[in-house]
């Protein structure tokens, strides 16, 4: 597996992980906003139990893909894609987005209640 793949693999994994950890909790406010209700949006609060896994791994994706994306690089073969200034840039502004991403989807559960109430 070349560079590039290792660290979309990473940014894929990341993206994925906080999907499942924060369906649970923004899953169920989503899908009333978007007027989608019943007693089956309940049932994606059965997956509450699994966050803290969840939120590791997404942790480790993340990590792996930002130790991939910024650690310091043997020569590159001209031509090649880790030798492209381009591609580098769109897979940080991507590590990047999904790092915030990540911590909007972790922090909005704890913030959103307080604003909401105060």
């Amino acid at each position: 597996m070349d560079e590039a793949a290792k660290v979309k693999l990473g940014l894929i994994g990341g993206a994925v992980g906080t999907v499942l950890a924060s369906i649970c909790c923004l899953g169920p406010l989503v899908l009333v906003v978007l007027g989608l209700g019943g007693a089956w949006v309940s049932g994606l609060g059965a997956l509450y139990p699994f966050k803290p896994y969840l939120l590791a791994a997404t942790a480790v994706f993340l990590a792996w893909s930002g130790y991939m994306l910024y650690r310091p690089r043997k020569a590159c073969a001209i031509g090649s894609l880790c030798a492209n200034p381009r591609l580098m840039r769109l897979q940080r502004i991507a590590f990047w987005a999904v790092a915030v991403t990540v911590v909007v989807a972790v922090l909005l559960p704890e913030i959103l209640p307080r604003l909401l109430l105060d």
